[in-house]
């Protein structure tokens, strides 16, 4: 009783390391386009996560100024589901926005990224994200190529898993629930079939879940598997034990809506999405396949070096994975009904 105590106290300390990094994957990237065409004139839409009549304190900056761009009639804004959206128009003369620089003002304090989509007076798209540690860029001269622009939402998909904690401890949780390699293909192949089906239905528009209660639903999934892991270790049976890739698929249909929020609600324009999709789904699948394939390793090694961990230690994933799911059942739900 009191190793298991223990174990569970443990746990309670990576619970507030995991909750910093979960609530930061939470948050969805903006997303900037700038259309311009011959001329100098472009289009601004600027677009960036809200909840309610919170939003985050990010602003692009733009080059407006006597020798650079001026600002043409005056800015539309709007407010729709989850995000605050801002329309401008702007003439850059004859040199249009190449080499100019264009930076995201308050990105720096927070844990947003911002996708940005330049299209040039000649049709090519260049793509590319803004991060906290670097919030600026300087408009190349022109569109980047299709090869450039898919390598950046293959990038986006393989950071949006790795940085996913709850994501990730979910996988981690199903790992440790098979004990074959045979279930396990089953496992993680039953988990990618279905997260990839909802984020594909998604991203295209087909179906939809309100983010609050889909994060607590996530959340929740991650709570199941800590007791299910410790009735496997405990020479027990449950559904969940027995046919562990039917828990996959049907927690990875939640988990694969998750994925859609870092992609589905930026705004890309709808002929670009199916491509987009395709290389961000094949992001995400080589992450998952990284983190897989490096718990496996480390499996691997310790046995081969024939590590006997205490008890102590050897339970703690599993209780980490349960009140980590507790913990954050409890703050999303909490939230969801706040508006916190």
């Amino acid at each position: 009783m009191l190793r298991k105590l223990a174990a569970f106290t443990l746990s309670l300390l990576f619970v507030h390391v995991l909750a910093g990094a979960a609530r930061a994957h939470e948050a969805r990237p903006a997303y900037l386009e700038l259309v311009e065409s011959e001329g100098g004139r472009v289009e601004v839409l600027w677009k960036k996560p809200a909840r309610g009549d919170l939003q985050l304190a990010i602003q692009p900056v733009l080059p407006v100024a006597p020798d650079a761009c001026r600002e043409v009639g005056a800015a539309r804004s709007d407010n729709v589901p989850e995000a605050a959206i801002l329309r401008r128009t702007l003439d850059c003369g004859s040199q249009g926005l190449a080499g100019r620089e264009i930076s995201i003002e308050g990105l720096s304090s927070t844990f947003v990224d911002v996708l940005v989509r330049i299209q040039t007076p000649d049709g090519r798209i260049h793509v590319e994200v803004l991060k906290p540690t670097h919030p600026f860029m300087v408009v190349p001269a022109a569109g980047g190529s299709w090869l450039a622009t898919a390598a950046t939402y293959f990038r986006l998909g393989i950071e949006h898993i790795l940085l996913g904690v709850d994501h990730l401890l979910f996988v981690l949780g199903l790992l440790l629930l098979v004990d074959n390699r045979r279930t396990l293909v089953e496992t993680i192949t039953a988990f990618t079939i279905a997260h990839s089906l909802t984020l594909a239905i998604a991203t295209l528009g087909y179906a939809s879940a309100p983010l609050p209660p889909l994060n607590a639903a996530i959340a929740l999934s991650i709570l199941c598997l800590g007791p299910e892991i410790i009735r496997k270790w405990n020479g027990e049976t449950s559904l969940a034990v027995r046919f562990p890739y039917l828990v996959a698929f049907g927690f990875g249909l939640l988990h694969g809506f998750g994925f859609a929020s870092g992609l589905a609600l930026t705004g890309i324009p709808s002929a670009e999405i199916p491509s987009a999709l395709f290389f961000f789904n094949v992001g995400v699948e080589a992450g998952q396949l990284v983190f897989v394939c490096v718990v496996l390793a480390l499996q691997r090694a310790f046995r081969a070096i024939e590590m006997r961990w205490p008890p102590l230690v050897a339970r703690a994933p599993a209780y980490a994975i349960g009140v980590s799911g507790a913990y954050w059942t409890i703050d999303r739900t909490v939230r969801m009904f706040t508006g916190g």
